[in-house]
C-alpha cells in the first residue's frame, strides 16, 4: 500500500461533508484517482462516468503546457468514498492522508481528466495543479457530483470568441478563430466600416447579423479563398478587413432594401446562412474578376441579383428542391446547397455577357 499525505485548506460547506484543496504532482493524482470511462457491462449496466478522451483537445493542452510559463490555476476536482482520512490541524488547515491499495486508486476524478491526461505525456519536474477534493458516502452521491459540476453553464462561445483577439498565447487551434474574430471586430467598430455595429456581439446586442456566421465566412476564405492570399502579409488584418469591407458595401448598394435595417428573419442576406453563402460569392468574383474594391464587386452582384430570393419569390436550388424565399435555414446541408446555387448562378451570369460581347 502507498500512502501520500498533504496539508489542504477545508471550505466549510454541506454539513457531514468534506471540502478541501491541496497541491499535487499530477503523477500522484493519477496514481490514487483513477478516469473512470462511461461504458456499459455484460448486463446493460452503466458504469462510470467519463467521457471518452479528445486526442486533439489533449494535443492542444500539451502543446500548451509544454511552454515554461506555463499556467494551470484551476483545480482538478476527485471524489472520494473511502481510503481518506482528515485530521484537523488549525486555522482550517488539515492533514490529509490517502491510502492506495496496490492498482486500486480510492479516488474519482470528477473534472479535469483531459489535463491529467496532458500532463501524464510530458516532462515538467516540480510542476503541481490544485486538486479540490470531497467525500462522499457512496458511488451515487459521487455520480451525482459529477452531474452536477459538469452541467453548469459555460461561457457563450460567442463571448469567449470576442475575447480573443485580445489574448495571447493560446494553442494554435485558436489561432485561426482569433484571426476571423479579429477581423470581425475591425468591422462591427471602425467608424465608416460597412458592417458598422451591424454584427451582434456580447458588447455590441443591437447588431443582427450572427457573429459566427462573420467569422465563419473569414475562416472560410483564409483557408481557401480570397483571404487566404492576403496570409502571407504582415499587414494581412488590414487587407482582409479592406477586402471584407468593400464586399459588404457593394452588397448593401446593391441589395439595398434586402439589407439595410432587415432582421434576419426578414431577409435571408442577413441570415446566417446567407451571410456564409455570401463569403464564397466573394471569393469567386475575387478569383474570377479579380475584385477588391466595391466598384469592383458591384456588376457581378447586380449580375447575380435575379437569381436571388433574398425576402420573397423561391430558391431553385436542384431541380427537385424548390424552396421558399424562408425556406433556407442556418444548417450546414441548407448553407452547402445555397452556396453551390448562389457560385453556380453568378458563374453562368458572368460568362453570359461574354459570350455575347465576343459574338
Amino acid at each position: 500500500m502507498t500512502t501520500y499525505r498533504f496539508k489542504a485548506v477545508r471550505a466549510q460547506q454541506a454539513p457531514g461533508h468534506d471540502v478541501f484543496v491541496f497541491a499535487a504532482a499530477p503523477s500522484d493524482v493519477l496514481t490514487f484517482a483513477a478516469i473512470e470511462r462511461v461504458a456499459r457491462a455484460d448486463d446493460g449496466q452503466l458504469k462510470g462516468f467519463q467521457r471518452h478522451q479528445v486526442a486533439s483537445h489533449i494535443r492542444d493542452i500539451r502543446d500548451y503546457l509544454t511552454r515554461e510559463d506555463a499556467l494551470l490555476p484551476n483545480a482538478v476536482i476527485v471524489a472520494f468514498i473511502d481510503g481518506v482520512t482528515v485530521r484537523d490541524l488549525s486555522d482550517g488547515l488539515v492533514q490529509v492522508q490517502i491510502d492506495v491499495p496496490k492498482n486500486q486508486p480510492p479516488g474519482f476524478v470528477v473534472d479535469g481528466q483531459q489535463r491529467l491526461s496532458a500532463l501524464a505525456g510530458i516532462d515538467k519536474p516540480g510542476f503541481q495543479v490544485f486538486v479540490s477534493a470531497l467525500v462522499c458516502k457512496d458511488y451515487n452521491e459521487l455520480r451525482q457530483q459529477f452531474v452536477l459540476i459538469n452541467n453548469t453553464r459555460p461561457l457563450p462561445k460567442t463571448l469567449i470568441y470576442e475575447l480573443l483577439p485580445n489574448v495571447e498565447g493560446l494553442p494554435e487551434r485558436f489561432t485561426q478563430r482569433k484571426f476571423s474574430a479579429r477581423i470581425v471586430d475591425m468591422l462591427n467598430f471602425t467608424r465608416g466600416s460597412s458592417l458598422h455595429g451591424e454584427v451582434r456581439q456580447h458588447t455590441n446586442l443591437t447588431g443582427m447579423i450572427s457573429d459566427t456566421a462573420m467569422q465563419r465566412l473569414i475562416m472560410n476564405s483564409a483557408s481557401d479563398g480570397a483571404i487566404r492570399s492576403l496570409m502571407h502579409f504582415d499587414d494581412r488584418e488590414e487587407r482582409a478587413f479592406q477586402l471584407v469591407n468593400e464586399f459588404f458595401h457593394a452588397v448593401a448598394k446593391v441589395y439595398g432594401s434586402a439589407w439595410y435595417g432587415m432582421a434576419p428573419r426578414f431577409s435571408r442576406l442577413r441570415h446566417g446562412a446567407g451571410i456564409v453563402a455570401m463569403g464564397f460569392v466573394m471569393d469567386h468574383l475575387y478569383s474570377l474578376e479579380g475584385a477588391t474594391e466595391r466598384d469592383q464587386f458591384e456588376p457581378g452582384l447586380r449580375l447575380l441579383a435575379p437569381h436571388t430570393a433574398w425576402t420573397s419569390g423561391q430558391w431553385p436550388l436542384e431541380p427537385w428542391d424548390t424552396r421558399p424565399w424562408n425556406g433556407i435555414q442556418n444548417t450546414p446541408s441548407d448553407i452547402d446547397l445555397l452556396t453551390r446555387y448562389l457560385v453556380s448562378s453568378l458563374k453562368k451570369a458572368l460568362r453570359k455577357p461574354r459570350r455575347i460581347a465576343n459574338g
